[in-house]
């Protein structure tokens, strides 16, 4: 019989953009292959793909008592229904209640994948204090199961965790993200005119949105040529957002040019000539991955996640996160240095190749997967 394998993530959207390859590559492997989300409106693609769906309504915003009870209740009705042999769990609630939920239902082995720790390690003051200690305990209660596989982007990441929980080396991989087509995402040297330096993400504060926006003001100021961008869209759910009422005064100030979501960033980045990310801490971020990929150089914060998706004055540039003065300093870096644009390009191109090729993270994860099944007696 085919083995069921059910991923769990808190939006059908997240996971076709880091996760549905991984799937598809499980079902050409035999996998009976079910995921829970919540849909936003990607059920149908799911489907063509050959998942089995399964409606999950997720809070992201929400650590309420009665949020993570009804989420525990919802993930017991779909874990004893279906008996799946594996869950993978993706993104922080999903882990943590998920991850308490396999254990109580006795599913027979987990995936874990910590996608980065999000804005409750990144908050500040008494209540982000509180929140973090129960998180932290959750997160011990979480990872405990006896077949498990926790699956850390990066090294800082993977030492917070493991501070605080019980998790011994052979249940940690250390894989880093999601991985990047590098066939989809071909080479396409930049162009060296109508200079363009692009922040792809949400709209999030965490995500040096606002720091990307002075810097402009900055480069505006000395009158470099450059057009800043931003693409993507504003995540009311996420109380790190910036409000439409901000974008829209960026926009009329004429600071920033804003593309909106774009769901082909292929398409996106080879109209770009610098990639920015000043986030303040990530997992491994994808779109660096496919901005290297591409051939692009990257402007991004010396944080966990950010640095290591670059290697730094070779394939781009690391400058200090909320430091609006030192990112536009880089950015006027490269755009007065065309030629730097193209080589950190070509060797971001390289570094794609050997460490950020999607068929390589896939393998590492179905590794884990005939790993875990093995230790189902």
């Amino acid at each position: 019989m085919k083995k069921k394998l059910l991923y769990v993530v808190n939006v059908d959207w997240f996971f076709i953009s880091h996760r549905l390859p991984l799937a598809i590559e499980a079902i050409n492997q035999g996998y009976e292959v079910h995921i829970a989300t919540h849909l936003s409106n990607h059920k149908e693609q799911l489907e063509e793909a050959g998942l089995i769906v399964h409606n999950l309504p997720i809070s992201r915003s929400s650590l309420s008592v009665f949020s993570l009870f009804s989420f525990f209740l919802k993930l017991k009705k779909i874990f004893q229904h279906l008996k799946p042999d594996i869950v993978h769990l993706v993104t922080i609630k999903p882990v943590l209640v998920g991850g308490i939920a396999a254990r109580i239902f006795k599913v027979p082995a987990v995936v874990s994948a910590i996608s980065g720790l999000g804005y409750i390690f990144l908050d500040q003051g008494i209540l982000a204090l509180i929140r973090r200690s129960i998180v932290q305990f959750l997160y011990r209660l979480a990872l405990a199961h006896k077949n498990i596989i926790v699956i850390f982007q990066n090294e800082d990441d993977k030492k917070i965790i493991t501070s605080y929980t019980k998790l011994s080396d052979k249940n940690i991989s250390l894989i880093g993200g999601s991985g990047a087509n590098i066939n989809t995402f071909y080479y396409e040297q930049p162009s060296t005119k109508n200079l363009i330096a692009i922040l792809p993400a949400r709209l999030l504060k965490d995500k040096g949105i606002l720091e990307f926006v002075e810097a402009a003001r900055i480069l505006k100021v000395r009158n470099v040529k450059v057009t800043f961008v931003l693409a993507g869209n504003i995540d009311y759910d996420n109380p790190s957002s910036i409000s439409k009422k901000d974008l829209d005064s960026w926009i009329s100030e004429g600071i920033i040019e804003y593309w909106g979501f774009r769901d082909n960033m292929c398409k996106t980045l080879a109209q770009s000539s610098i990639v920015v990310l000043p986030s303040y801490r990530e997992g491994f971020p994808k779109v660096l991955m496919e901005a290297a990929a591409k051939g692009r150089a990257i402007i991004t914060t010396d944080v966990p996640g950010c640095r290591d998706a670059i290697i730094n004055n070779i394939t781009g540039i690391l400058v200090p996160p909320k430091n609006s003065d030192l990112l536009a300093n880089a950015i006027q870096h490269l755009i007065e240095d065309p030629e730097k644009i193209i080589s950190m390009g070509r060797e971001g191109r390289d570094l794609a190749e050997k460490k950020f090729d999607e068929a390589i993270i896939i393998q590492k994860h179905l590794d884990g997967y005939e790993r875990l099944i093995s230790n189902i007696s």
